[in-house]
């Protein structure tokens, strides 16, 4: 009997102890798997709309931003500029858009310009207001402005510079002829980031492929999340291998989640106003992708196919979304993109819309 009772006291105390060990031990939280992002650059909206064009889908009049949330976009990139001349893509025009965009349920992927214009390889003028800024003061600006843009308008995804292929901020923060100044600027941008937000991703965007091996070891030291490429088959080739294979070797090298920052593609060679338009010849395509509304689709979803067998690959924007015709027929300055829009030349949705798809 007493050995009957030792052992099943024992038993017992054996119980008791696992029960502790497990109500005591952390649970391992679950690293969580980043959504593939499928985002449209749709920075012109506001002005467009601002002009009374209305876009349709299947020939009825819908909220573009809900149309492509139907066709399963699940991000939104907009661009701001510091001080633009017209108050376009400007902050407040810029704080009100990411509120729409997140009232409909999808995410913010701010393209940060640091200028009051167009920034991209060939262009990166300072804003009006700090052309005349020591380098102190400048960088003090850059922290200063960074973390006001963040309270403002909390993006989920930020870009410091826009294809800040030779850095930004010229001439002081020129990457070619003055690394120092610009790691400085960038890194000063990004810690003005993470003191705002601990989920705030942070991209660093190139064009091309061409460089971005240059580019992207001078910034190796950077804190930041995403590496982000532009790839237009007119300015940086037809063959989309190349594309993939740098893809995965940057994201390889550096450790990063990596993602097509912008593209396009026409569903025509034809125009729908006399701006002149960038695409608009048999040679500037990707062989075996006419410039036909199916071609057009078939271009993009094997863009998404081969970012997703990317290891690294998170997702793609296709830019000029929404940059129809929308200054009437015979306008010189309405849209050089209207063939490359989703949105034909009725101002119907098109079928690469379909791309969005989780899928």
């Amino acid at each position: 009997m007493k050995k009957i009772l030792f052992f099943l006291i024992t038993i017992s105390l054996i119980g008791c102890s696992k029960n502790e060990d497990s109500a005591t031990s952390p649970t391992p939280t679950p690293t969580p798997t980043e959504t593939f992002i499928r985002a449209a650059d749709m920075s012109y909206l506001p002005l467009i709309e601002s002009e009374g064009t209305q876009y349709k889908y299947n020939n009825t009049v819908q909220d573009p931003i809900l149309t492509l949330k139907n066709a399963g976009c699940n991000t939104i990139r907009v661009r701001l500029w510091q001080n633009p001349s017209d108050g376009h893509c400007g902050l407040n025009e810029v704080k009100s858009f990411a509120q729409r965009i997140k009232q409909a349920g999808l995410k913010v992927w701010l393209s940060v310009h640091y200028s009051d214009t167009w920034a991209d390889p060939g262009n990166q003028t300072k804003p009006v207001a700090w052309q005349s800024f020591d380098f102190t003061t400048l960088k003090n600006t850059v922290g200063t402005y960074t973390s006001l843009v963040m309270t403002e308008i909390q993006p989920d995804i930020i870009q410091i510079g826009n294809e800040t292929n030779d850095g930004m901020l010229w001439p002081e923060g020129k990457l070619s002829t003055n690394e120092s100044q610009y790691l400085q600027l960038v890194t000063t941008a990004c810690a003005a980031v993470r003191a705002k937000s601990t989920t705030t991703k942070i991209m660093l965007h190139h064009a091309g492929m061409s460089g971005s091996d240059w580019f992207f070891s001078k910034v190796a030291t950077v804190d930041y999340d995403y590496i982000g490429l532009s790839y237009y088959p007119v300015w940086h080739g037809t063959d989309m291998n190349a594309l993939q294979t740098k893809m995965q070797s940057l994201s390889q090298l550096y450790s990063k989640k990596i993602l097509v920052a912008e593209t396009a593609y026409p569903f025509t060679l034809g125009w729908n106003d006399w701006t002149n338009n960038i695409v608009g010849l048999q040679n500037q395509l990707v062989p075996g992708y006419d410039a036909t509304a199916d071609g057009q689709k078939n271009f993009l979803l094997d863009l998404k196919n081969r970012i997703k067998q990317v290891p690294n690959g998170l997702g793609f924007c296709y830019w000029g979304t929404e940059w129809i015709a929308f200054r009437g027929p015979t306008s010189t300055n309405g849209s050089s993109w209207e063939n490359q829009a989703l949105w034909d030349f009725n101002n119907n949705a098109l079928p690469a819309m379909s791309v969005f798809s989780a899928n």
